[in-house]
C-alpha cells in the first residue's frame, strides 16, 4: 500500500460508490471460467479510482480470472465475478427461453436492477466498497472476487475434465486469511454453517433406431417417448431424499430437483436415440453419503423401469460431489465479531435460520481451516425480465458497513 493511502479521507457518498462498482461490473459479461477480460476492467477501473491499492489480476486456465487486493493474512472479504446465467442469450436460451440480450444496468435513487445482481455482482460490489473503506481506516483486510464461484457440473463435457475454481487457484499461491467473510445474498441474518452440493447424472440407454421404423430402437418409439416413469422415479427419490434427509440442530436443510433432461439432437430428429439422460442437483447436510444417495436413485430408477418398456434399458447413475456440508464453531472469532457488528447495525441479534439451502465456496474456505461466515442482502427477481434482479440500495449500503465492521 503507498504511504499516501489516507488522502483518500471518507467517502462522499456511499451508496454512489456501490452504485459506481456495479456499473464498472456491468459492462462486461463474466461467464463461468471466462472472467479475465472483466477482472481485468474492473482492477483497471478501481485502480484509477483507488490508485494506492495494488489491484492484481490472477489468471488461470483458458479464460479464467480473479481480482484480489490487500492483505491476503487478514480478514478476507470474498465474493465472485461469475454469474450463474452466462449473459449471452443464446447460451442461456435453453433455461431462460429469451432470445434477447438482458438490458444494461439500471440505477435509480433507491434501487439498481441489472443482470447477475443476486448471484453475485450486488454483495461484491458491497464488499469491494467495504475494503476499501476499511484498509482506508488502516484494518487488515484483504478482498478477493473470484472466478468459477458459482457451481458446474464436471458430468458434462470432456471425460475426467476436473473441477478447476478461482478460489482453489488462489488459495493455493496466497497465505490463508485469519477469517473470511462471503458476501453473497441471501437471507437476512448470518450464516456460519453451508451444506454441501453435489450433481447426479442418471442415464437410461436403450437402442437407437429410425424414426420411420418405429420398432427399430429399444424400446419401441425410442426412450423419449418412455421417459415419463423414469422422471416420475427422480421425483419420488427427491420427495423421499428431502424429508428423510433434514438436519435439526443446524442452520442448513435438504433440497434436489431435475436441471437438465436431455436425448436426441436437435438436428437429427429423424432418428430415434439410445440414451435418457437427466441431470439431478442435490443440496448436502452434514453426514451425507454420496455414494448411497447416487446408488439409492438408481434402484429407484430401475424398479420404476423394470416392468414397463424400458425393461431392457440399462440403467446408470454417476456422481459428481461439488463438496460437502461444512460448518464453523458458532463461537469463533469472525462469528462473534459478525454478530456484534450486526447488533450495532439493526440493534437487534441476527435472526435464527434453519434449512438454509444455499451453498457457496464458504464450505471450500471451511475445509482449508479457515473460519468463515455468510451475509448479504436478499436481491428479487425483476418483474420485466426474470434474468434480472432488483436490490433495494439501502440495503446493500447497509450490508457494505456491515463487511466493512469485519476486518
Amino acid at each position: 500500500m503507498a504511504p499516501g493511502r489516507r488522502r483518500l479521507g471518507p467517502f462522499l457518498n456511499l451508496t454512489e460508490e456501490i452504485v459506481g462498482a456495479l456499473k464498472a461490473m456491468d459492462a462486461i459479461r463474466a461467464p463461468y471460467g471466462h472472467e479475465a477480460a472483466a477482472a481485468v476492467h474492473l482492477a483497471s477501473w478501481c485502480t484509477a479510482r483507488w490508485p494506492w491499492i495494488d489491484w492484481t489480476v490472477q489468471r488461470y486456465g483458458e479464460g479464467g480470472a480473479n481480482l484480489h487486493a490487500g492483505d491476503p493474512e487478514g480478514v478476507l472479504l470474498y465474493s465472485h465475478l461469475d454469474t450463474s446465467l452466462s449473459g449471452d442469450s443464446d447460451e442461456d436460451r435453453p433455461i431462460t427461453a429469451r432470445a434477447d440480450a438482458p438490458a444494461p444496468l439500471k440505477a435509480t435513487s433507491t434501487h439498481v436492477e441489472g443482470f447477475g445482481l443476486g448471484v453475485a455482482r450486488g454483495p461484491a460490489a458491497a464488499a469491494l466498497i467495504a475494503f476499501v473503506s476499511a484498509t482506508s481506516r488502516g484494518a487488515s483486510a484483504g478482498l478477493l472476487l473470484a472466478g468459477s464461484g458459482t457451481h458446474r457440473s464436471t458430468l458434462h463435457g470432456p471425460a475426467g475434465k476436473p473441477r478447476s475454481t478461482g478460489l482453489d487457484h488462489y488459495l493455493a499461491d496466497a497465505p490463508y486469511p485469519s477469517a473470511a467473510v462471503i458476501a453473497k445474498g441471501g437471507p437476512s441474518t448470518i450464516l456460519w454453517e453451508e451444506p454441501g452440493a453435489l450433481y447426479l447424472r442418471v442415464r437410461v440407454q436403450g437402442r437407437h433406431g429410425a424414426v420411420l421404423a418405429r420398432e427399430s430402437p429399444i424400446p419401441h418409439g425410442g426412450v423419449i417417448a418412455h421417459a415419463a416413469p423414469v422422471i416420475e422415479a427422480i421425483e419420488r427419490w427427491r420427495t423421499s431424499y428431502v424429508v428423510s434427509s433434514t438436519a435439526p440442530g443446524t442452520q442448513v436443510g435438504p433440497a434436489a430437483g431435475i436441471g437438465s433432461l436431455t436425448a436426441g439432437r436437435p438436428d437429427k430428429p429423424d432418428l430415434f436415440p439410445a440414451l435418457l439422460e437427466a441431470g439431478v442437483y442435490v443440496v448436502t447436510v452434514p453426514g451425507a453419503d454420496p455414494r448411497a444417495l447416487a446408488a439409492t436413485l438408481r434402484r429407484e430408477v430401475e424398479s420404476a423401469c423394470a416392468d414397463g418398456p424400458l425393461a431392457a434399458c440399462t440403467v446408470e447413475v454417476d456422481l459428481d460431489e461439488v463438496h460437502p456440508a461444512a460448518a464453523t464453531p458458532s463461537d469463533a472469532p469472525i462469528v462473534r465479531m459478525a454478530r456484534d457488528a450486526w447488533r450495532e447495525e439493526f440493534g437487534a441479534d441476527p435472526p435464527p435460520i434453519t434449512g438454509w439451502t444455499g451453498s457457496t465456496d464458504g464450505v471450500v474456505l471451511r475445509a482449508h481451516g479457515i473460519d468463515t461466515v455468510r451475509l448479504g442482502p436478499a436481491a428479487a427477481p425483476s418483474k420485466d425480465d426474470p434474468r434480472r434482479d432488483v436490490l433495494d440500495l439501502a440495503s446493500l449500503t447497509v450490508y457494505s458497513r456491515l463487511y466493512a465492521r469485519l476486518p
